[in-house]
């Protein structure tokens, strides 16, 4: 089933609040294309870190301009939280430890994560399988115990390239970053182009061994 017809079908069997959280990645700007019909009945939104790169914020505008119909909501962290984390931990703390850098993505995205999606029956993402083994066990539709909600995967046994297509056929925004070999785009400090042959994720967070989430996307009843 296309993407659209599908989204279609989802949003109209689940009532209440639906929102699409997007990063800006090349996923998310695939799913902007295919929700953008859908602005008056789904919430859009992005989680601000504050250490975002600028060209993150480039295609953020790019987004809004190619579509004025969709509002996206930013969410920031909040000052005292980061304030806390800094003084404690330091500016670049997130380099010292695992513990450090798990606790600034809690306070820059998951608390954040926490208020855009309060009240919410459906979350749409643009999680792919191939992108992390947590993902490679995902579902298309599946109960989110952490956050009590379903969460909604459309892009799931989407391949890379098909993804790269999709947005070429239509135009969509992509950062100047995704060319330059940034495959999975996050915090600036924490974030690095890929080189050749690595896994996609191995960017993000690239001085850890091991498993590489920041804590939104992780299935409870797991150890990731």
């Amino acid at each position: 089933m296309a993407i659209n017809d599908a989204l279609a079908l989802v949003i109209d069997f689940f009532e209440g609040k639906k929102v699409f959280s997007t990063s800006f990645g090349i996923e998310d700007q695939l799913l902007t294309h295919y929700i953008a019909p859908f602005a008056n009945r789904v919430e859009v939104f992005t989680l601000d870190t504050g250490r975002q790169f600028n060209e993150t914020y480039e295609v953020f505008q790019r987004t809004q301009n190619k579509y004025p119909l969709i509002n996206i909501k930013t969410f920031f962290p909040d000052e005292t939280d980061i304030a806390a984390y800094v003084n404690t931990n330091g500016v670049n703390g997130f380099y010292n430890s695992v513990e450090s850098r798990k606790e600034c993505c809690r306070v820059r995205k998951v608390v954040p994560l926490q208020k855009a999606i309060a009240g919410a029956s459906l979350w749409i993402t643009g999680l792919r399988a191939e992108q992390s083994q947590n993902r490679e066990e995902m579902e298309f539709l599946e109960w989110d115990e952490a956050n009590q909600l379903v969460k909604y995967n459309p892009l799931l046994h989407y391949s890379l390239k098909e993804v790269e297509q999709l947005t070429n056929v239509f135009n969509i925004p992509v950062s100047s970053l995704y060319k330059k070999g940034y495959l999975s785009i996050g915090c600036a400090p924490c974030t690095r182009a890929l080189l050749e042959g690595e896994d996609f994720r191995a960017g993000r967070w690239w001085w850890e061994n091991g498993k590489k989430e920041c804590g939104l996307h992780i299935h409870s009843d797991k150890n990731y």
